[in-house]
């Protein structure tokens, strides 16, 4: 049964790796809502400013600049190159440094060219600068694996479809902003419109900077302090409750390693799907508030298969190229890349089809699209969530797949009938993106159970995928002019097509520990 204090009291831990049972998100006092308070901020204000460009794009700063409609497509294909490149790098980072420096120094990095906004001048300026300005587009990648630091397997899809669906409503909040402080600015301080929609980017370096600066001051890395020595938290956590030995970083099959029980003479005789054997007669020497009750199995299994440690190359690869990493990537490359796709082209797809509703009408109808994220991909999280603890892992999988082809359905519906009603196309619109941000949620549900102990790589490699999947679209979008409705239903065929193609892949690993 929904225990509604949980939102605001301080919640239940694991007492291996003292992650929160419970997501208390209205209490930015505690430390578990506080960091979930800033992974969601921190990734909503990026996607604002990585995306405050399309709401003014089309006709103030096009005409501005003199942009034709093959140099809106470019922009909108170089901003999410960077994202691309930097979501790759930004997973093995946030295994190695932590995600909290990643994140800050994301949101840092794309702040900078976000105040350099103003000195375009040509096409060319409006490229490099947005493609720097996509750097924010990587602090996805430390927003989820912070939540996934701090978060237990029984909330950790909720918590992550919480911080990744209000982060995303950045992109409907955009829509918003900047026509509004464009507007502001004119009408209200008198600019003329050659200054006004470069001054109005200032307002977000300013929300950014400061978002991150807080972030570093006011967060810890993990629920047991510093990164670095986040395996000595959990070796002691064991001994704490009268269960030693060495918390060997050893994983699923996947790894071809081979590990030694600490009490066996002979190495060769454990293979990686056994568990590591452990003294569990020592005493207790500690106890704990608010600690969740788990077995101790769970506990060796956690602190077995679920600390995150620095991969080396080889392990980082073998990570990547599992089919069950296919999974994840196949499925985000659909749906986010759909939604970042179609959130850079959808006030201009409202302009053509309605073109009585002008820049600012348009925009806020476009907004929609993206602020149903605050409900519709918790929803898929928060499902997936209730799935799992009544089946297993497969449920979520099983579910992220249900989404993806009903996803198709929609797009391909939306494409065909290029509708010129309003009802009609925003009540399609909406309902594509339930099932589309639906998804997004559950598959960051999923992520966590696969390679928990290279969580940002799985994670930045899923991410990317994202960004991926929006290249491709919009280059789709960009060779088909203003033919939006065809894009949308080819968009459509692809995205059934690759759902049927993996939904085949056991979701983890067999043999491995960590994750179920």
């Amino acid at each position: 049964m929904l225990d509604i204090t949980t939102l605001w009291k301080a919640p239940d831990v694991n007492p291996v790796n003292r992650k929160a049972r419970s997501i208390p998100a209205f209490n930015p006092i505690n430390l578990y809502g506080r960091v979930f308070t800033f992974s969601w901020f921190g990734f909503m204000v990026a996607f604002w400013s990585w995306y405050a460009f399309p709401p003014l794009l089309s006709i103030t700063i096009a005409k501005d600049l003199k942009l034709s409609q093959i140099d809106i497509a470019n922009s909108n294909i170089i901003a999410l190159t960077a994202t691309l490149l930097v979501r790759f790098g930004a997973g093995p980072a946030c295994d190695r440094f932590g995600p909290r420096y990643v994140f800050a120094a994301c949101l840092l990095a794309g702040a900078m060219p976000t105040a350099l906004a103003g000195a375009v001048t040509t096409v060319k300026g409006l490229l490099a600068l947005r493609f720097f300005i996509g750097i924010l587009g990587g602090s996805f990648v430390p927003c989820q694996v912070w939540s996934t630091g701090f978060f237990d397997k029984n909330v950790v899809g909720s918590a992550n479809a919480f911080t990744g669906g209000i982060g995303n409503a950045g992109g409907g909040i955009t829509y918003f902003l900047m026509p509004a402080i464009f507007d502001s600015l004119v009408h209200n301080q008198h600019l003329s419109e050659h200054v006004a929609w470069r001054v109005s980017f200032i307002v977000p370096f300013i929300v950014i900077t400061a978002t991150a600066i807080a972030m570093i001051i006011c967060c810890p890395d993990t629920p047991t302090g510093k990164w670095s020595e986040r395996h000595l938290h959990a070796q002691q956590s064991l001994a704490s409750h009268g269960i030693t030995g060495t918390v060997v970083p050893v994983q699923g099959e996947f790894t071809d390693q081979k590990v030694a029980s600490p009490h066996s003479d002979d190495p060769s005789r454990n293979s990686t799907n056994e568990k590591i054997e452990y003294d569990a007669s020592a005493k207790r020497t500690a106890s704990y508030d608010h600690e969740a009750p788990i077995s101790e199995q769970a506990m060796l299994d956690t602190a077995r298969g679920e600390v995150v440690v620095k991969p080396s190359v080889k392990e980082a690869l073998a990570v990547v190229l599992s089919p069950q990493t296919l999974v994840t990537t196949g499925c985000y490359f659909c749906s986010f890349g759909a939604e970042l796709a179609i959130n850079s082209i959808l006030g201009a797809y409202y302009v053509k089809n309605f073109p009585a509703l002008g820049q600012t009408g348009s925009g806020r109808w476009a907004a929609m699209f993206g602020l149903l994220n605050l409900a519709f991909r918790p929803a898929g999280g928060v499902i997936s969530d209730v799935i799992y603890a009544r089946s297993s892992v497969w449920g979520k999988k099983i579910l992220i797949h249900t989404l993806g082809f009903i996803t198709g359905a929609f797009l391909i519906a939306i494409g065909v009938t290029d509708s010129h009603s309003k009802s009609t196309m925003f009540g399609l619109m909406a309902g594509m993106a339930f099932f589309m941000e639906a998804g997004n949620g559950a598959n960051f549900s999923l992520v966590p159970h696969v390679h928990p102990h290279a969580n940002g790589i799985i994670s930045g490699v899923t991410g990317a995928s994202g960004n991926l999947g929006g290249i491709v679209f919009a280059i789709i979008f960009r060779f088909n002019g203003k033919q939006y409705g065809k894009v949308y239903w080819i968009i459509g065929i692809m995205t059934m097509a690759i759902n049927l193609a993996v939904c085949w892949i056991r979701p983890i690993p067999k043999g491995q520990i960590g994750g179920r």
